[in-house]
């Protein structure tokens, strides 16, 4: 399956480069901490009028009880859905996903689509699929077109640029814009609103002109077969009524049972991710309708690993992620290497535990790396709207990234361990060896511990043991 950038280096190396990046923290503490600030403000009005921690566990509540009979929620879905005139598609990876996405494209004769904001179809590299088969895949959100036109990759799940200032950006659009489509003004600055209206010209044509759709779904509510997305731009309400074709890729665990159990998700949302009552924009769709809208409407449901997440009784909570951010933004971890470091479109403490979870573990160091890029402060937990218990699910990766390993050639961990269980477990050994702890000190910060002193304080041996204070006092009594 897809979903880790191809080349990224685990997360001690990848971060440990970022942390030298100056500009990149200073970007970062400034984004995230003014979405903390907007989040929390509009917590705290929830917390006035209601109970948000109620809220919490509503949402909590009716996303658990979609993963508890998944399989039968599914089947309510694409029965809907099609009776709604949609097609539905099942995709068991990536391969299958890009390859129902290029038919279509390709049979409709297009050689562009136009995309709403999809982590989905990050996730399966839908555009360098479509890419393969000469057809253009156009980012239409604004961070999302600042990513693609600089040929980056996105580092956030909310904002996908997070890690580029204004300046870089105006620099971007003057760059690339052309080669793309309409030009950046030549007299571009970097105010955000001439920035934006450059960004408006440059995709305006692209709607207009655009026969094939593609998105994502935030929700898709199996009762009655709707897709919901939402978004601040409006660019997604262009890529789903204008063209005559659209195509949806959808995560399996996207679904709610009920239209009722939409309620909860929709105001934890907005609050979570953008700081915001609800979003500008919510777009709904149930398929086709005669003279409004797209005429042909697909529904790929994508597995992609998912049901590996599900049958862990630990992880599957993974699977409840709404995708709002709000772990990343109040992560100390992520604020200071910032989302490439984690070699993934799902950055931060829900990629930490979601990539393992669909990929697993044991074959990939750069996957087995991402359970240890946390302190395990439990900020996320307590940010998160559906409560995942990030931190658990993170203990517990660790233990099988562990057990995946064991057998083979042991690692040089391995054995410092395994001596230090075979001393521990007898009193005369821990005296004897008390003896040499201050040569052990200095022997493994020169040698033995060079990895685990590059990012951490090796404390000084002590002058005496607790052993020799005791004798030499009595008990502590002199």
């Amino acid at each position: 399956m897809s979903g880790t950038f191809v080349g990224m280096p685990a997360f001690p190396q990848a971060a440990h480069e970022a942390l030298g990046n100056a500009q990149l923290r200073r970007n970062l503490a400034h984004a995230t901490g003014t979405i903390r600030a907007k989040r929390q403000r509009l917590v705290d009005e929830v917390n006035a009028n209601s109970d948000w921690e109620a809220l919490r566990l509503a949402g909590a509540g009716v996303k658990e009880s979609a993963l508890v009979d998944l399989a039968t929620h599914l089947e309510t879905l694409e029965r809907t859905l099609t009776a709604n005139g949609a097609t539905v598609h099942w995709a068991n990876d990536a391969a299958e996903a890009n390859a129902i996405v290029a038919s279509i494209a390709t049979r409709h004769g297009v050689n562009e689509v136009v995309k709403v904001k999809s982590m989905v179809t990050q996730e399966i590299n839908l555009n360098e699929a479509l890419a393969a088969e000469g057809i253009a895949a156009w980012e239409t959100d604004l961070a999302e077109l600042i990513v693609q036109l600089g040929d980056d990759l996105p580092s956030h799940i909310l904002v996908p640029a997070i890690h580029r200032n204004r300046s870089e950006i105006r620099d971007i659009f003057l760059s690339k814009m052309a080669a793309a489509g309409r030009p950046a003004p030549a007299d571009l600055t970097d105010e955000p609103a001439v920035l934006a209206a450059a960004a408006r010209s440059h995709l305006r044509e692209k709607f207009l002109r655009a026969k094939v759709g593609v998105s994502g779904a935030n929700f898709a509510v199996a009762e009655t077969g709707t897709l919901v997305v939402v978004e601040s731009e409006g660019n997604g309400r262009m890529c789903l009524t204008l063209p005559e074709v659209l195509v949806s890729v959808v995560g399996i665990e996207k679904v709610v049972p009920t239209w009722e159990g939409l309620d909860p998700l929709l105001r934890l949302l907005p609050r979570s991710s953008t700081g915001e009552r609800m979003n500008p924009y919510t777009s709904m769709w149930n398929g086709v309708a005669s003279g409004d809208g797209p005429q042909e409407v697909h529904v790929v449901l994508l597995d992609n690993g998912r049901t590996n997440a599900l049958a862990d009784e630990v992880g599957r909570q993974a699977l409840r992620c709404i995708r709002c951010s709000a772990c990343l933004n109040v992560c100390p971890v992520y604020e200071r290497t910032g989302g490439h470091a984690y070699g993934s479109v799902y950055p931060g403490p829900i990629g930490a535990i979601l990539n393992p979870l669909l990929r697993g573990v044991g074959h990939d160091d750069q996957v087995d790396s991402l359970p240890y890029a946390s302190s395990l402060c439990g900020a996320c937990f307590d940010a998160c709207p559906v409560r995942i218990d990030i931190p658990s699910v993170l203990v517990d990766l660790r233990a099988q990234v562990v057990d995946a390993h064991r057998g083979g050639v042991p690692k040089a961990e391995a054995l410092a361990m395994k001596a230090t269980a075979v001393a521990f477990s007898d009193a005369r050994r821990l005296r004897f060896g008390e003896r040499f702890t201050g040569l052990g000190l200095r022997v493994a910060g020169r040698v033995g511990a060079r990895k685990w002193t590059s990012a951490r304080d090796l404390p000084p041996a002590p002058r005496e043991s607790f052993r020799a204070w005791w004798k030499r006092t009595d008990g502590g009594r002199r």
